[in-house]
């Protein structure tokens, strides 16, 4: 059975930032990557540890996937999958 994906609300903030810091140039590619950010996590449902342990925790429930240039952060819990963050791959969390 595929785990629950839950945002938090930093990681909806996030993507809304990240939505409009790029839609101020180009509002259809804004769209397209805010599309492959979620569609990214749809995934970890069933594949919690796809993603890569965070280096930064030293904690192997805290992974990391990418979509385009932007770290997507999340929790595996027991029975769910919660996105923490969604931050630009130069930022440090």
């Amino acid at each position: 059975m595929a785990l629950r994906i839950v945002f938090l609300s930093r990681s909806l903030s996030d993507i809304e930032s990240i939505a409009e810091y790029i839609a101020a140039d180009s509002p259809t590619y804004a769209r397209t990557v805010v599309k492959r950010i979620v569609d990214s996590t749809r995934k970890l449902g069933s594949f919690p540890r796809a993603g890569k342990v965070v280096p930064e925790f030293a904690d192997t429930a805290v992974r990391e996937i990418f979509a385009y240039s932007y770290r997507i952060i999340y929790r595996i819990y027991e029975d769910r999958i919660v996105i923490a963050a969604v931050v630009h791959g130069k930022w440090q969390i």
